[in-house]
């Protein structure tokens, strides 16, 4: 079994040395706070995934690729709305590769950096441009972000 371990950080300001991102379309077959089936176009790849509860950032993932036309087919048909629209950069911080997500429609505005990690306990040096950590805050989750998006977090404080 695939596992899954990372850790989630808001963006305070974007790197200076960001390159060019790749877009992602992403939707939820089912959606429920023990597992999830995920939908997602990334460039010009399809891939569907399923994972299960997340504890202590750790959880069981398990990650297929499809063809773009049968993840667009499943996107229009089986998905949740909103779909999750976002920008993901990748880049090496002391040796370690992040992820940036610039978020757009329903949750404009939402920047967070995500790493995942070798084992729990894995020490990393925090690039200047992470903030705050939010891995443990569930509002955070792309598939929490389908019904609570980021534009009705309007008397939250981030």
């Amino acid at each position: 079994m695939a596992v899954e371990i990372e850790k989630k950080f808001l963006v305070t300001t974007l790197p200076a040395d960001l390159r060019p991102g790749i877009e992602i379309c992403q939707g939820y077959i089912l959606n429920t706070p023990g597992k999830v089936v995920r939908v997602r176009i990334k460039g010009n790849q399809g891939y569907l995934t399923v994972k299960g509860r997340t504890v202590a950032a750790v959880r069981p993932e398990f990650e297929y690729e499809i063809s773009v036309s049968d993840a667009r087919q499943m996107l229009d048909l089986f998905c949740e709305t909103p779909v999750i629209e976002k920008c993901r950069h990748t880049l090496e911080h002391k040796g370690i590769k992040w992820v940036i997500d610039r978020f757009y429609g329903a949750n404009q505005g939402l920047v967070v950096a995500e790493v995942e990690l070798s084992s729990r306990d894995q020490i990393i040096a925090l690039p200047p441009w992470a903030g705050k950590e939010v891995t443990e805050d569930t509002r955070y989750y792309n598939a929490n972000l389908v019904h609570h998006p980021f534009c009705s977090w309007q008397n939250t404080s981030l």
